[in-house]
């Protein structure tokens, strides 16, 4: 099954022999032209320091970053092909997970990539719960 996609340069698909997809998808395929690496962030706020008491704050400083970054190489939301996040609670990852989509769908819509999560020690920045880093196809 391919969903309907908004980008015609990418093709999200979702079989349906596997789990019906929440939040992500099974497989992108990218026909672009230009590969966007985008390097993990966290909760930085442009003076450097983290922001955000919650995990869901810092989700959403560390999405916001990595979307900027994404934008000023001419990119959107749509373009993201791989999203990968590193959370130092994965139970509290699991217990916020609405609240999490609901900043994902605010920021980048449901043009969801391929995602995982995975659960790390710590991260850089001893107060950052959250860092995410991703790859985007542009047209």
């Amino acid at each position: 099954m391919t969903d309907a996609d908004s980008r015609p340069h990418l093709q999200r698909t979702n079989p349906p022999e596997l789990s019906p997809p929440t939040g992500f998808s099974h497989a992108v395929t990218a026909t672009g032209s230009r590969i966007v690496f985008l390097a993990g962030q966290t909760a930085l706020n442009g003076e450097g320091a983290i922001v955000g008491g919650t995990l869901t704050d810092q989700f959403e400083q560390a999405l916001a970053n990595l979307l900027t970054a994404l934008s000023a190489s001419g990119g959107s939301p749509a373009d993201l092909t791989r999203v990968t996040v590193y959370t130092t609670d994965v139970a509290a990852y699991r217990a916020v997970a609405r609240d999490l989509g609901a900043v994902w769908r605010r920021h980048a819509r449901r043009d969801y990539p391929a995602m995982a999560v995975i659960g790390v020690s710590r991260l850089w920045d001893e107060e950052a719960m959250v860092e995410l880093d991703g790859i985007a196809v542009l047209p």
